[in-house]
């Protein structure tokens, strides 16, 4: 069963979201063609990537823990990732704004975009000799900075930071599960000269910015198009 261990995490992650897309209420199966989209565009930038970081060790997987069937490289598991993660994201963030609709602080929001854009970008500068803490933070850096010039405030970045907390506990599950924080072997492992080498139990602290740059791809791209 070791070899289903990140087939199964994602399965389990995905479960109750895809049963609730149904529901009548929220109706996000309406919503899937804007949100394949968006998922499409975001592993167009991130799975390249992905590809390239792995060819080069900056991180790796375990053989033991996936299917065995690679594509470019990278575990079938891995590809799904995006997608699962992705979806989970997108139906959560539906879910806020449907029981939340008036949960909205576009100053903060603004604010915030400008501090996290300048910041990372400045992480960015300072770690160029770091390839993952470098590539992450300068494309995270970019895309929110990019937030503020689109005016994402008015509309969709205050639920969008909201979603992003709440996801973080998940993530933190999920993430330290590939990470080694439940079993003997980490799923995913990490070449600490490429990045900070700072972790949040098992996870690197960059993940959680390389998280916040994939839901902003997705979520760009899925709310142009709804």
């Amino acid at each position: 069963m070791e070899k289903y261990y990140y087939a199964l995490l994602l399965a389990g992650s995905i479960a109750i979201p895809l049963i609730r897309s149904f529901e009548s209420r929220i109706r996000f199966r309406s919503k899937w063609p804007a949100l394949f989209a968006g998922i499409f565009v975001m592993m167009a930038v991130f799975i390249p990537w992905d590809i390239i970081f792995t060819a080069r060790g900056v991180w790796s997987f375990n053989h033991d823990y996936v299917i065995g069937w690679y594509i470019f490289g990278l575990p079938v598991e891995e590809w799904l990732f995006f997608v699962v993660i992705s979806y989970c994201i997108v139906f959560t963030y539906e879910v806020l704004k449907y029981f939340f609709p008036k949960l909205f602080f576009p100053k903060t929001a603004f604010y915030l975009t400008i501090l996290l854009g300048v910041l990372f970008l400045l992480l960015a500068l300072l770690n160029m000799h770091r390839i993952y803490t470098f590539v992450v933070m300068l494309l995270t850096g970019i895309l929110a900075l990019w937030q503020v010039f689109i005016r994402s405030d008015k509309t969709w970045l205050s639920h969008f930071y909201i979603t992003y907390l709440i996801i973080l506990i998940p993530f933190v599950i999920i993430n330290g599960a590939l990470t080694g924080m439940f079993t003997e072997m980490p799923v995913v492992s990490y070449n600490n000269m490429e990045n900070l080498a700072i972790r949040v139990f098992t996870i690197p602290v960059e993940d959680a910015v390389y998280l916040m740059g994939m839901m902003f791809i997705v979520q760009m791209v899925y709310e142009r198009l709804r």
